[in-house]
């Protein structure tokens, strides 16, 4: 169907030497060549038409064995995050809100926008917390390559891949035993002067000098495969282990305090050891709940050490120190691949995969976080003499009244809160494939998927049981059995026995399932275009998916009781199914020509109905023109569809927090008073609302029933160059536009659109309680409900590279990849709204450089010895916006250079020892104030977050 030519030999040698370098001194240069001719006809990635030729008219990045053995990383979060297309996304350097599992974010695009496919099959859904698919469950030392796809693939794949596809292809041919025991972990220098003044201003702790090696990761792998009934079929199993030590904020100087948004000072939470009170007389809003009536921080108190009232200032507690910065992490997965050939017509096949992920995300203590205003009378045992008198004295209370009370108390007497979260999946595909006839052949295969996880919240403040041990809002502590008084009013006055009567345990359970059955047929017509040798191919096809998913929270959940969730978190069931057909035709239109050595034409086509949305149809028409056997063009246009999501479709409103600035709030605020008085705030209250010393706000997020599917359409335009007989080039160009975008406006920008323009579209999503807050309580919050937005367009450039040579009687080779971003424009559908990413960082934002790239250097020897050299790079980011002082004056973030070398050496036939450093020059993570982090005072799993990174492996293969 297609020639084997010299572009496409070059390709394949440029995938056996690792898209860049050897791993480990194994196979020679011409053993690897030899292989590469005996490829026949094969899948790849980016159509179901087998071929012979690797290299196709998709942009395609490859990332090989080798070059994941080099990595050192044993998740496989971590080696993709490090190409320059990936964006970090859920990892295990995020604590707060962690969902347990691992995403891949291609081009910034979303998780849920982004396919992930193994062996060129759906992986399954993710867990509880995450429909996407969990990467975790790819077994790293298995993976003979992994193929990252520019652009839309729904005609080929589904619904999803609308920034692309990546797919994990697996090694099923092994042969033999191979068995791999790694270590390694982090060590960092702690000599941050600028924020270590900052915390010797505030007399906080924090680490001086080495670290040792802290955050320390062990990896077993098993692997064993051969052929079995006379060769007729063959098996590879596998097992692996992974155990990862949890490593918290406390162990690097730059994420020891938790800068405030200016990121000029350690900030912290108003919810502190010494506890601070809002305290007014008592009122009732709209709702008929009770609220203060206040005037600024003329209300806002503490506790002096004789337990009397003053006015509170600074008074914040230090939150970072127990938080994760690294969660620990068990992992145990094991499966197999067989095949067996009953004849030319039959060879049936089997994947099964298990996996078991245990891991907890540990945050600072629970509070009362300001949730909710409590009723307190004036005769209460709770307050002093002292207390009593600052009241009449203050708010001209006395005997028989009662005062209204938000409290911020730490609950630091109780220990931290955790979050247990599990999961186990399993997947199996059976099928068969064959051979026809002489032309055609077919595949057809049935996959089951699920998940089961948990997630089980412990020490985190259960709110009724505050409220009675505080015998507020009608409750008596007296009168119920096993409470214990509350003694917040008493400096230092809370015991850890009392703390432990006042927390609660709130649990999820979740399980997700996916059904699929698919079967085509793939083939070559005996029909030729005059002007070309070679015939037509087609692909024909069906498929059925169906989904299901349910989160089941217990009560706690379901009413919010804990306090430091935020709001409740309802329980959510629910699933779609989908009927598709899909063909593909490659059409070659010229061979031999004086300026096409080959011209071909792929088109195909994909309908899918929904049971939630009905159809919708999906295409792509593709050109590769080889113009001599060293140089060729490719161009696509592909429009993709994805659906909405059960959690999209179906989860229940309720109320969880954003990171943010309150433009409003302050003693300065940003925007004006009239401004402002478009998002709520009256004239007594502008420049007297508290700023959340945390940078976090309420909203109000959910699902929508009635949401459209989004639709894309996306542009692909490359060359691939063999300028010599040792260098190879590729330069694609992309252009991805998304329509009925399916997101929520981002809270912040409601609140900032509200006050600019007025307009009702933004100011009717903003509700502020009755002191103006958007923190306090839970009466203050912006909507951001799933919607279909304007749109979102990005459009870059992605380059690579790929040199190989002869050297001092070894081989030297050199890969370059990289990404340089033209647009990424986000477009919430109201006019003047539409903002732009690349060379940005703010609250909208992710950290999205213009110019990203790896450069990786290796020379193989011919004895026993290798040694690679990688550069990481990472261009310069400008900050937009005006909150984070030590952004603005920076200028943004400084581009980071990152360098990497490792060494591999093969002691025996059957023994390897692979040895390396990652960031060799412990170059820190560049510092964002509190309302841009993600974790730890950075930008956490993006940029090398914990400093240098050392690892080491030894294999032994037989």
């Amino acid at each position: 169907m297609f020639k084997n030519n010299k572009l496409a030999n070059s390709v394949r040698l440029a995938i056996a030497f690792g898209a860049a370098a050897t791993a480990l001194p194994a196979t020679s240069a011409f053993a690897a060549e030899e292989e590469a001719k005996e490829i026949e006809k094969i899948e790849v990635t980016g159509s179901r038409i087998k071929r012979t030729d690797i290299e196709t008219a998709t942009p395609v990045t490859i990332t090989s064995a080798e070059d994941i053995k080099l990595s050192g990383y044993t998740k496989v979060e971590d080696i993709l995050n490090s190409l320059p297309q990936i964006q970090a996304s859920q990892t295990s350097f995020i604590s707060n809100g962690a969902s347990g599992t691992a995403n891949i974010n291609l081009r910034g695009m979303g998780t849920n926008r982004t396919l992930v496919l193994i062996n060129g099959r759906r992986m399954g859904p993710g867990g509880l917390n995450s429909q996407n698919a969990d990467i975790n469950q790819i077994p790293a030392a298995l993976v003979k390559r992994a193929e990252v796809m520019t652009g839309g693939g729904s005609s080929v794949y589904g619904a999803d891949a609308v920034a692309g596809v990546v797919n994990f292809v697996m090694n099923d041919d092994f042969e033999g035993f191979e068995i791999t025991a790694g270590a390694s972990g982090y060590q960092h220098n702690n000599d941050n002067d600028y924020i270590q003044g900052l915390m010797d201003k505030r007399g906080f702790e924090y680490p001086t000098g080495n670290s040792g090696i802290d955050g320390k990761q062990f990896n077993l792998d098993l692997t064993m495969g051969g052929e079995f009934a006379n060769g007729k079929g063959h098996a590879v199993v596998y097992a692996t282990y992974r155990d990862i030590e949890e490593l918290r904020q406390e162990a690097r100087d730059y994420s020891s305090c938790a800068l405030n948004s200016a990121g000029t000072a350690c900030g912290g939470s108003g919810n502190a050891i010494i506890p601070n009170f809002y305290v007014g007389v008592p009122g009732l809003d709209d709702d008929g709940q009770p609220t203060i009536d206040w005037n600024g921080f003329s209300n806002y108190y503490t506790l002096t050490p004789e337990s009397g009232f003053q006015a509170s200032s600074g008074n914040v507690y230090n939150y970072a120190p127990v938080n994760h910065f690294m969660r620990p992490d068990k992992k145990y997965s094991l499966g197999a691949f067989i095949d067996y050939e009953i004849n030319d017509h039959a060879r049936p096949y089997m994947e099964i995969s298990m996996m078991n992920d245990v891991t907890r995300a540990q945050i600072a203590e629970s509070g009362t976080f300001f949730n909710e205003a409590y009723m307190i009378d004036y005769d209460s045992p709770l307050l002093s003499d002292a207390q009593r008198s600052f009241l009449t004295t203050e708010l001209g209370l006395e005997s028989g009244d009662e005062f209204a009370t938000y409290i911020g108390k730490r609950n630091v007497e109780g220990g931290p809160r955790s979050s247990n979260l599990e999961h186990s999946s399993f997947r199996i595909v059976v099928g068969s494939e064959g051979e026809i006839n002489d032309t055609w052949s077919y595949d057809a295969s049935y996959q089951f998927a699920s998940v089961t996880s948990s997630s089980v919240y412990i020490n985190d403040f259960f709110a009724p049981r505050i409220t009675t041990a505080l015998s507020a809002n009608g409750e008596s502590c007296a009168d119920t059995s096993g409470c214990v008084p509350y003694e917040v009013f008493t400096y230092q006055g809370v015991t850890p026995e009392q703390a432990n009567t006042l927390t609660g345990v709130g649990i999820r359970k979740g399980y997700a399932k996916e059904t699929i059955f698919n079967a085509f047929v793939s083939g070559e017509f005996d029909i030729t275009v005059p002007t070309a040798d070679m015939p037509v191919a087609a692909v024909f096809g069906v498929e059925r998916r169906d989904q299901y998913f349910e989160s089941i929270s217990d009560e706690v959940f379901e009413k919010g009781l804990l306090l430091g969730q935020g709001g409740p978190t309802a329980t959510l069931i629910g699933g779609y199914d989908v009927s598709e057909i899909f063909t593909e035709f490659s059409i070659p239109l010229v061979d031999g020509a004086a300026f096409a050595e080959s011209l071909a034409l792929e088109i195909g086509y994909r309908y899918s109905d929904y049971s939630t949305s009905g159809g919708e149809s999906t295409y792509k028409a593709m050109v590769d023109w080889s113009v001599t056997d060293d140089i060729k063009f490719r161009a696509g246009y592909n429009r993709s569809v994805r659906a909405p999501n059960v959690e999209e479709l179906f989860a229940s409103q309720s109320l969880g927090l954003w990171g943010g600035v309150d433009p409003c709030a302050g003693d300065t605020p940003a925007l004006s008073a009239a401004q402002c008085a478009n998002t709520g705030v009256t004239a007594d209250q502008y420049g007297n609302i508290a700023a959340s010393p945390a940078s976090q706000y309420n909203a109000l997020y959910g699902g929508n029933p009635d949401l459209n599917p989004e639709i894309a359409d996306t542009v692909t335009l490359g060359v691939v160059a063999n300028l010599t007989d040792d260098i190879n080039v590729t330069v694609d160009y992309f252009n991805i536009e998304l329509d009925q975008a399916i997101s929520s406006i981002d809270p912040e920008l409601t609140v900032e659109q509200c006050g600019v323009t007025g307009d009702a579209a933004f100011c009717d999503n903003v509700t502020r309680n009755s002191a103006g807050s958007l923190w306090v309580g839970q009466q203050g919050f912006v909507q951001a409900t799933d919607i279909n937005l304007g749109g979102i367009h990005f459009e870059g450039v992605d380059l690579s590279a790929n040199y190989s040579t002869d050297f001092q009687g070894g081989q030297l080779s050199a890969n370059f990849i990289g990404t340089y971003m033209l647009t990424k424009e986000f477009d919430p559908g109201i006019a003047g709204t539409a903002y732009d990413c690349v060379d940005t960082i703010n609250t909208q934002c992710f950290a999205q450089p213009e110019w990203r790239h790896n450069v990786k250097v290796s020379f193989q020897s011919d004895s026993i010895w290798a040694v690679t050299a990688n550069w990481r790079y990472f261009g310069q980011v400008s900050y937009d916006g005006t909150s984070d002082t030590l952004l603005v004056e920076d200028g943004g973030i400084d581009a980071q250079s990152y360098f990497d070398i490792k060494g591999a050496f093969e002691i025996n036939e059957y023994t390897a020892v692979l040895v390396g450093v990652n960031n060799v020059f412990d170059k820190e993570p560049p510092m964002v104030g509190g309302s841009l982090s993600s974790n730890a005072n950075t930008v956490a799993g993006f940029y090398d977050t914990l400093g240098r990174y050392l690892h080491a492996s030894v294999t032994f293969k037989f």
